[in-house]
């Protein structure tokens, strides 16, 4: 047989400076579990819209969605997968980070603020969205911030960075509020509507959204007071680099090109199912930073200074 013969044949099987392909090596923790079992599992949310809730025809759909699915789509290119199955499994506050540790999701798909604290137990991809804590009340209650709650009740949802920061600003500035807790966004929000709770805190895109999709939008404020600035970003298992270096490059490849337009045009500037409601929430400025140089930075401060030119861009 020939040199050149057998070159090429070391080179087709990757004997020659490690070359073989990805699919081919010996895959390990989140990949190796995906591999073999032909499926990839996301954590879901029922009711926040617009990132990940349910439609009127339950079916799982969301910016946070939208996003996964690309990753998913780059997981089974990575992985030469001629199917993969993507299961939906509902999570909520309150359980998707233990869902997480311990392997019932492989991703999950929702509003999850990225922080140091949560960084302990999980992993984050690049930063997805960027919100500002804030409070939702009705116009006829003349609360403007967090001071005119002085003594009355307010409600955060359970398992959120919200509630905490909630519970030490209440301590911190002698406010006397009564918190209550919702299990989830939709009964925070409804407390507030049926006058359980004057306040509800939260993201503001959130409250944005359930304002829009309240009976009676007219009715509610969201305060200008920002109490944080917030990074959302898309969960993984702790200490799996490899399966993280994978959704990592997916979700760069998108900021970087038009796509991501037409993702976040679909589900903050036009008509979203399930009542057709616009929230014309235009791209944050920290975002705008975020989508041309990516981060899973979990620090506040990483976003919380926007630089001159990109506030100007903004406004335009």
């Amino acid at each position: 047989m020939k040199l050149s013969t057998i070159i090429a044949a070391m080179l087709s099987v990757g004997v020659i400076g490690g070359m073989a392909p990805a699919q081919a090596q010996e895959q390990t923790g989140t990949l190796a579990k995906i591999k073999k079992s032909g499926a990839i599992t996301l954590g879901v949310r029922d009711g926040s819209i617009p990132f990940s809730y349910l439609d009127d025809k339950q079916q799982y759909q969301g910016y946070s969605i939208d996003l996964c699915m690309k990753a998913v789509k780059a997981v089974q290119k990575h992985l030469d997968m001629a199917e993969l199955k993507v299961v939906m499994n509902p999570v909520t506050s309150a359980n998707r980070i233990p869902l997480m540790a311990n392997g019932t999701i492989d991703l999950e798909c929702g509003s999850t603020t990225n922080n140091l604290e949560r960084q302990q137990q999980v992993a984050f991809a690049p930063t997805m969205f960027v919100i500002a804590n804030r409070l939702l009340v009705k116009k006829a209650s003349n609360i403007h911030s967090l001071a005119d709650m002085k003594g009355k009740t307010l409600v955060a949802t359970a398992g959120t960075t919200t509630l905490k920061q909630m519970t030490i600003l209440n301590k911190e500035q002698n406010l006397g509020m009564n918190i209550v807790v919702g299990k989830d966004h939709p009964e925070s929000f409804l407390m507030v509507e049926t006058g359980r709770a004057v306040a509800e805190a939260n993201d503001d895109i959130l409250l944005a959204s359930q304002r829009a999709n309240s009976k009676t939008p007219g009715d509610y404020e969201i305060t200008k007071e920002a109490l944080s600035v917030e990074p959302y970003g898309i969960m993984l298992r702790k200490g799996d680099p490899a399966f993280k270096k994978v959704v990592d490059e997916a979700l760069g490849r998108l900021y970087k090109s038009d796509d991501i337009k037409r993702i976040y045009h679909k589900w903050f500037m036009s008509p979203i199912p399930p009542k057709g409601i616009n929230l014309n929430f235009p791209t944050p400025p920290q975002l705008e930073v975020v989508f041309a140089k990516p981060t899973d930075s979990g620090d506040p401060a990483a976003y919380a200074a926007v630089p001159a030119a990109q506030k100007s861009a903004a406004k335009k």
